[in-house]
């Protein structure tokens, strides 16, 4: 059999982009044949990211490019945070992140077609995947493009803002930051979603139908239909003037409204767009006290 050389190894890594074990394994496997080899290699790596696709990505990153008025922000997703910070998935990120700003792919499907570096970004996923021995995911994209100027701000990798506007850009730049700290899901009251404002007045009718029967077990009077009909309206305005960006106190000068500022600014916002890293997705808990009784369990039942 042929020796494995270190010089071996390090071609083929430079080809695969594998871990150094994984290498030395296949070349030994093949016998030091370096074809044989890299074609072993790269089936081993589509098996672990096969095995790996079943796996929760509810961490990741958000990655942000921009040119000129054309832009994209991409959440790319994996397993854990440790690998949230490794600088190849980091580089992938951002590779995504200009390829859909200047490709336009249609879905993730599309995007995941598309070539990049000589491959394509579905086969640099899936050999990702196998270096790092996580799960990864392509979650989300927004491609911005027009005559809007475009501005972003990451708050590290977790939270993505892009805005749209005119005007002054270091205005847009504060509103990008504003958009991270308070989550707004809208730009005016106007523009919140119908179905969050309708949770919004069943939560405030179920909390007064609360209110009433504590009030009639208690003895006290219970208050009139009408009444109730205007604290739900209340309740339902309090929560639009949360959650409507022009309406919210501005984070750099709580004096004044976002929608003040802007306008002190002579700035004006066509959009905004945030990305929470993993937001939505249902977290895998693992409970180290139940898996070390079951294992008891089983032991003692073996």
């Amino acid at each position: 059999m042929a020796a494995i050389t270190a010089s071996m190894v390090g071609e083929l890594r430079a080809k695969t982009d594998a871990p150094m074990m994984e290498c030395k394994k296949a070349l030994t496997e093949a016998g030091g044949d370096m074809d044989k080899a890299e074609e072993l290699l790269r089936v081993k790596l589509g098996s672990k990211a096969s095995k790996a696709s079943s796996r929760i990505t509810a961490e990741g990153i958000v990655a942000v490019h921009i040119d000129g008025t054309t832009g994209a922000m991409v959440e790319l997703n994996c397993e854990t945070d440790f690998v949230a910070k490794n600088d190849d998935f980091l580089a992938f990120g951002k590779a995504l992140a200009q390829l859909i700003a200047e490709k336009n792919p249609a879905d993730v499907a599309a995007l995941s077609a598309l070539e990049t570096d000589g491959a394509s970004v579905e086969a640099r996923r899936t050999a990702l995947i196998g270096k790092i021995g996580e799960n990864m995911s392509i979650r989300r994209f927004k491609r911005f493009a027009g005559d809007a100027s475009l501005v972003s701000y990451l708050h590290g990798t977790r939270i993505g803002v892009v805005v749209e506007f005119s005007g002054d850009p270091v205005a847009a730049k504060d509103v990008a930051m504003h958009v991270a700290a308070m989550k707004p899901v809208a730009l005016s009251a106007a523009d919140v979603p119908g179905e969050l404002i309708e949770k919004e007045r069943n939560v405030a009718a179920l909390k007064a139908a609360e209110d009433a029967e504590k009030a009639k077990a208690e003895g006290k009077p219970v208050q009139s239909a009408e009444i109730v009909a205007k604290r739900v309206e209340g309740s339902v305005q309090k929560y639009l003037k949360e959650v409507s960006l022009y309406a919210q106190a501005f984070v750099k000068n709580d004096k004044q409204t976002v929608e003040q500022m802007l306008k002190e600014k002579a700035t004006k916002l066509s959009g905004f767009t945030l990305y929470v890293v993993g937001e939505g997705i249902a977290k895998k808990v693992d409970d180290f006290a139940a898996e070390v009784a079951a294992q008891v369990a089983a032991a003692k039942a073996g």
